[in-house]
């Protein structure tokens, strides 16, 4: 059994402490890299790779930037764009609730990293990561327990994903009427569990959750989504 994690280890705010100790390696592109939507009932995984600049006061200039979960969507849209105008590079990959039921949440959202790294230039030459490892990604990296209340870049991904996903989400409100998805983001609040009992579950709902495991939909196997398409 692993060591319990010492919660002391977590700052007031995330740092560049991990950055600083690989940019005095002489390393430039450290790419942060975390995920959102990793719970949720429904809709894609995402995720985002972050790289900062060494640069002054950087601490200062993204001083509110955290996990995403502890800020306001109203904040979050605020440092995501703060984020891409001051960050080096920067981009996002998806995994959807397919792809979800076929791998599972922890392949796809290693997919979804993987997406994010393909479309990023320059490529890291070191990643530092949320928790995760990636062991079919050849870029060195460090799994940071707690890493987006630790490291800037971190933290600075977990807001760009959350705020990809959640825009993503917004356009499916409107294909999917009926679930809140504009509200919910595709988590499982009472408002969404009720809908699915209602109306059964979309092809952006991941079956493999509890509770969407099939069998609790068999009686809407011929009934209609609010707008219309087959569930």
């Amino acid at each position: 059994m692993g060591r319990k994690f010492d919660r002391s280890l977590i700052p007031p705010n995330p740092t560049l402490e991990f950055e600083r100790n690989l940019w005095a390696q002489g390393l430039v592109i450290v790419g942060g890299i975390d995920e959102a939507g990793r719970g949720a009932l429904a809709g894609p995984v995402s995720a985002a790779v972050v790289v900062l600049p060494n640069q002054t006061d950087l601490e200062g200039a993204l001083l509110g930037v955290r996990d995403s979960k502890q800020i306001s969507h109203k904040k979050r849209l605020h440092w995501a764009n703060e984020i891409r105008t001051i960050a080096l590079a920067h981009a996002t990959g998806m995994a959807s609730a397919s792809e979800i039921d076929q791998y599972g949440i922890i392949p796809a959202t290693r997919l979804a990293i993987r997406r994010a790294l393909l479309a990023i230039e320059p490529l890291p030459e070191h990643l530092l990561v949320d928790a995760l490892r990636l062991p079919t990604v050849p870029i060195p990296q460090t799994s940071l327990i707690k890493g987006d209340a630790r490291a800037l870049s971190i933290a600075a991904a977990s807001i760009l994903a959350k705020t990809a996903r959640d825009a993503h989400m917004l356009t499916l409100d409107a294909t999917y009427p009926g679930y809140k998805f504009a509200e919910n983001k595709g988590y499982g609040t009472a408002f969404h569990l009720a809908a699915l009992k209602e109306y059964g579950p979309t092809s952006i709902h991941r079956r493999s959750f509890a509770p969407l495991r099939p069998t609790l939909f068999d009686t809407h196997d011929t009934k209609r989504t609010p707008n219309n398409s087959s569930v």
